[in-house]
């Protein structure tokens, strides 16, 4: 009976270090998982679907749980493919926003959907008003730190209650077989005397071990692939500039402040002067007690602007000292223009967006609803490369690619080309 109540404990102990241990490392896997779900929602789904309020698609976080995984893989994949098919739930789903029609996104592995999935179920992390450490923050979520935390302390108070449990089996076998048992005075072994020879344990030390490697290991790499990553960084600007009430309210397109998007590699900051188009004339005066409104009156002052004579005072002009919110590294040339113009059309189709949303959106987000500005999208190589991977250009009629293909044809009988013809008088190209 001995032998017997050895081999239970010490199988016991054993299924339990190795269940606790598959817990803790899948608790970081999934952690990494809707972090991947994330940045593909950021990139597909966010022109149609929020994840608590219905848009254009229902809020995803209330339906998801709703159902089942087999179904939200064929509907994601391709949804009006799924509801040709003459599926019920499809065709059901469907109705939600008969007008416009699940985009389909055939390049998304069932792994990628499941990340996505992921993500939803587990929400997101960040808080509008948040602005430090956003992205380590999201990535590495409380509730898989709460987690692996419970999982150890868990499996110590289990091992001692099972301890203490094949210790009363023996006393109780060894009674029955005719042995004296000499009672301790505290009535049997103490919590604390327990939790001692636990750690006396080697088993038990090699599973404290392995659980505080494997956490620290996974926190580590999810801390390492976020370096650099500011998804969510929103500081705080020295005018409160509101794009939800210009760019959403007041339907002013992009471009009329943004200028430099349209023609040139950066979109270029405004300058006052076009704040003063409106604002000298608009001063929100009601809304203040009859006073200029405090964040107007900060654009008069750095124009050194006197509202009540109509003047300028150039003794008092003074810079505002904008903080950049999406800051590529030195050693990365993105150009506006071949996006904004040349791209559009196709960035468009591939992002879903809408005939009245500007195509900004596909890497700066629902700026519309944005109060303050903040970086919507990783801005990381690979999420680059995958977008520029899936999107699919249309090179017919496009201006820029009839100049190419005019160019590789000269190419080709032999005539004479310069790099003037293959956009080499760009200002871009050489002053970055």
């Amino acid at each position: 009976m001995r032998n017997i109540s050895l081999i239970i404990r010490r199988v016991w102990k054993s299924a339990f270090m190795i269940s606790a241990l598959s817990v803790l490392i899948t608790s970081g896997t999934q952690a990494q998982d809707a972090a991947a779900g994330r940045v593909i929602f950021k990139e597909k789904c966010t022109s149609c679907h929020a994840l608590d309020r219905d848009m254009t698609g229902p809020a995803l976080q209330p339906l998801v749980p709703t159902k089942s995984e087999e179904f939200l893989l064929k509907w994601i994949n391709n949804a009006p493919a799924f509801i040709a098919s003459g599926d019920k739930e499809a065709v059901e789903a469907s109705k939600f926003n008969p007008n416009a029609e699940m985009t389909a996104f055939p390049s998304l592995k069932p792994d990628d959907i499941k990340n996505v999935l992921a993500y939803i179920k587990a929400g997101e992390p960040k808080k509008a008003g948040e602005t430090a450490g956003p992205a380590a923050q999201e990535e590495v979520s409380n509730f898989s730190l709460a987690g692996v935390i419970a999982i150890i302390l868990i499996s110590i108070v289990v091992l001692v209650v099972l301890g203490r449990a094949i210790k009363m089996l023996e006393r109780l076998i060894l009674q029955k077989q005719g042995f004296d048992i000499v009672e301790d005075e505290q009535g049997g072994v103490s919590l604390a005397t327990g939790i001692k020879g636990l750690f006396k344990n080697k088993k038990f030390i090699f599973f404290f071990i392995l659980c505080i490697v494997a956490a620290l290991s996974t926190f580590g790499w999810m801390g390492m692939w976020e370096t650099g990553v500011h998804t969510g960084y929103q500081p705080v600007q020295p005018i409160k500039f509101s794009h939800e009430l210009h760019a959403g309210v007041n339907q002013i397109d992009c471009q009329y402040c943004h200028s430099g998007a349209f023609k040139s590699k950066n979109a270029s900051i405004p300058s006052l002067n076009v704040c003063m188009n409106c604002h000298k004339a608009v001063q929100a005066r009601d809304s203040h007690d009859g006073n200029i409104s405090p964040e107007i009156q900060k654009i008069y002052n750095a124009l050194g602007y006197d509202a009540d004579k109509m003047t300028y005072d150039k003794s008092k002009e003074k810079p505002v000292e904008w903080v950049r919110v999406h800051n590529l590294p030195d050693f990365a040339y993105f150009n506006h223009s071949q996006h904004v113009v040349v791209a559009e059309t196709a960035i468009r189709k591939e992002k879903g967006l809408k005939p009245n949303e500007p195509v900004c959106f596909a890497c700066h987000g629902p700026v519309d609803t944005m109060e303050e500005i903040y970086q919507y999208s990783p801005l990381t190589m690979k999420w680059c490369i995958n977008c520029h991977k899936a999107t699919q250009m249309d090179v017919k009629g496009n201006a820029f690619y009839d100049k190419i293909i005019e160019a590789h044809e000269k190419i080709k009988k032999g005539e004479k080309i310069t790099p003037a013809a293959l956009g080499g008088l760009e200002c871009g190209k050489c002053h970055y």
